[in-house]
């Protein structure tokens, strides 16, 4: 079965996004399209805020993707980061919503053990371990292309399993109820 998946590493300097196409588990996952919106030079956040929604829209009406899979926050030690952050996905996720497009997050150190089988590995690593799972041809040196590309084949691997914000099913039992032909 083919679906679209996008990949969202949300910045308010930086925002990676990729889209890859799978076919089940019967070949290997290829690259549609990947780049980088660039706000670093943009001063006004709110200004950022609209370039991430309007981008994001740009991309998903572009290639009509099935499912968003997207890095959730994790906390750090700023905490007027983590609130940045926290608006920059806000605003992607709110433009997959206006499309009708399911979300799926991930916790970094997930996204970082399902392509490396390590929760602690740099981005460097996972940039060259996608190379060896799909053909990559990115579009800059920034990691957040890579980043977004290995979010999107994060949620490939899970299956469409679903996670928390998933407005697919509320708990394991809709999941069950929705998809008998997966439960022995």
């Amino acid at each position: 079965m083919e679906k679209l998946i996008m990949g969202i590493d949300p910045g308010t300097n930086f925002m990676g996004y990729a889209i890859i196409r799978t076919f089940g588990k019967s070949r290997k996952p290829e690259l549609v399209v990947s780049g980088i919106l660039d706000i670093n030079k943009v001063t006004d956040p709110y200004i950022k805020l609209q370039r991430i929604f309007k981008r994001t829209l740009q991309v998903i009406d572009s290639y009509h993707p099935d499912e968003l899979a997207i890095e959730a926050q994790f906390f750090g030690k700023n905490v007027q980061s983590m609130l940045k952050l926290g608006r920059a996905q806000g605003v992607a996720i709110a433009a997959a919503l206006q499309r009708d497009i399911p979300i799926f997050e991930y916790a970094p150190k997930k996204i970082k053990m399902s392509v490396t089988g390590s929760g602690t590995a740099s981005k460097e690593q996972i940039a060259l371990l996608l190379g060896k799972f799909m053909e990559i041809h990115t579009t800059s040196d920034a990691l957040d292309e890579t980043d977004a590309i290995a979010i999107a084949y994060c949620h490939h691997l899970q299956g469409g399993l679903p996670t928390t914000g998933s407005p697919r099913c509320k708990d394991w039992n809709d999941y069950i109820k929705q998809n008998p032909d997966k439960v022995k």
